[in-house]
């Protein structure tokens, strides 16, 4: 069952969830976490602390709004827009990530919130 969660940032909450797999488990049971927000295009990533191998979901096919985990960082990374590496409108991460959830508002709003220097997420 995917467990509800929240991304706030500046102090705007977006909604989220995490889904079902064994990565998403191991990040849920570390919640809340806090850290620094770096930018890579339309893409947050922030260091979460968990070191976890790749596993089944993932890839380097990703959509906006998608949240993944990036091993190579220990990094959750969040989806809203193109990337250095997209040759299109979707987002391509640096490597695979293991696809761990989803933003449930619209993602769009990820784009106001570029220059944020931290983010929270919590449980709902």
């Amino acid at each position: 069952m995917n467990t509800k969660v929240r991304l706030i940032i500046d102090g705007r909450q977006i909604r989220a969830e995490l889904y079902d797999t064994e990565c998403a488990k191991k990040i849920l049971e570390a919640l809340p976490i806090e850290s620094k927000i770096n930018e890579w295009g339309d893409e947050f990533y922030f260091s979460i602390g968990i070191s976890m191998p790749l596993d089944s979901t993932a890839t380097t096919c990703v959509a906006v709004g998608d949240i993944g985990y990036w091993p190579p960082g220990k990094a959750l990374a969040v989806f809203f827009g193109k990337t250095p590496l997209s040759t299109g409108e979707d987002p391509v991460p640096a490597s695979e990530v293991n696809i761990v959830g989803r933003v449930i508002d619209d993602p769009s709003i990820l784009k106001t919130l570029k220059g944020a220097k931290k983010i929270r997420i919590e449980k709902e």
